[in-house]
């Protein structure tokens, strides 16, 4: 892996707008690019591959030795989740976070439930790459897999719409639905949007539109530990049979980082998993990370016992997981992390962040990659 300096196409602001792009500033710049080989890419493709195969393993301890309340979970969600994981709910994405020294591979943590950067990584680095170079490739078939994969769910919704839903103050989870939406357009599925806080119940308690219509299938960009503790999050599980959610609701156990813990406890010889404990350290250098938290809050490195970096947060209330530190090493000053994508269980692509510190955050720009 190499971060080769590259120059802008004239127009390319004038490109991104047109695509959809609308909130590059300070997050996309075009002026670099991540060069792999493709045997890079394999093995990142296998290593997403057997990843998520421990992570549906480590569900399934969890679900088996009733382990909720180690990942703060309610006691009225549990048979939700375990009814979803059961039936096999439809699910459409997830994204991991590996790091990657030219030889290790390890996952970080896994955005299992809300992941972003899906439409910088689906559409606008492939559209890049045509204009750069088309005789390289990318390691991106998002778009085709959600479009197939979306038709292959399609008979197993509910009878309407499947609606798409946000909250009503973030451009990023707004146009990462409306893209998703519009891959739900081409797969034929009938589809509607609705902002999360326009959410309604009816004298039945049931899900529905403001206007009483009733809302049998919904994919929200809005995490479960959010919506557990919401008035309406009470309703989940009475409607589970006449309200599908896509992500379903086993995600809030793959999304929550004490799924770190369980899946090192399970397969501590795994060559892509960091050694992980909750409550204390159990290496000297180690990261510190709230067993829930968004966007690098609350992140602390420590390293020989020290501390190297650390963010500012809201989050920390249940608890920190600390896991082994892998050094990322810096390209051109930049530390990036890869993003590897899922589409259905499927590997699919990836896109690439890029942060001036160790610590990816809101602030951590994306950055296209082709392989040769």
């Amino acid at each position: 892996m190499e971060r080769i300096k590259i120059n802008k196409r004239n127009n390319w602001e004038e490109k991104i707008k047109e695509q959809g792009f609308i909130y590059y500033k300070d997050y996309y710049e075009e002026d670099a690019a991540y060069e792999f080989s493709a045997k890079e890419i394999d093995r990142i493709d296998v290593a997403t591959a057997k990843i998520f195969d421990m992570c549906l393993q480590t569900v399934q301890h969890v679900i088996d030795h009733n382990l909720f309340s180690s990942f703060f979970i309610a006691k009225e969600y549990e048979d939700l989740i375990k009814w979803s994981w059961n039936e096999d709910m439809m699910s459409f994405y997830g994204r991991m976070d590996l790091g990657y020294n030219g030889t290790d591979i390890k996952l970080l943590e896994f955005n299992a439930d809300t992941p972003t950067g899906l439409f910088e990584a689906s559409v606008i680095q492939w559209y890049w790459l045509q204009d750069f170079n088309k005789k390289f490739d990318q390691f991106n078939s998002l778009h085709e897999k959600l479009v197939a994969h979306i038709k292959v769910c399609k008979p197993y919704f509910l009878d309407g719409k499947l609606f798409f839903s946000c909250v009503n103050n973030s451009i990023e989870d707004y146009v990462t639905v409306r893209y998703l939406q519009d891959t739900c357009e081409q797969a034929g599925m009938p589809n509607d949007f609705i902002y999360i806080e326009d959410i309604s119940l009816n004298a039945e308690n049931q899900f529905c539109q403001k206007d009483g219509s009733l809302i049998k299938n919904i994919f929200k960009l809005y995490p479960y530990e959010w919506l557990f503790h919401e008035e309406f999050g009470k309703y989940l599980s009475p409607n589970k049979e006449n309200c599908y959610w896509v992500e379903p609701a086993y995600k809030a156990l793959l999304s929550n980082k004490m799924l770190l813990k369980y899946m090192y406890d399970l397969f501590p010889n795994s060559p892509y998993l960091l050694k992980c404990s909750f409550d204390k350290p159990i290496t000297e250098d180690y990261v510190k990370k709230p067993v829930f938290s968004r966007e690098g809050a609350n992140i602390e490195i420590f390293q020989s016992g020290k501390i190297m970096e650390k963010t500012d947060g809201e989050y920390g209330e249940e608890g920190f997981l600390y896991q082994e530190y892998f050094d990322i090493p810096k390209l051109d000053g930049k530390t990036p992390v890869i993003g590897s994508w899922l589409i259905g269980g499927e590997t699919a692509g990836m896109g690439i962040r890029e942060s001036d510190n160790l610590i990816t955050n809101n602030m951590s720009k994306f950055v296209p990659h082709y392989f040769y």
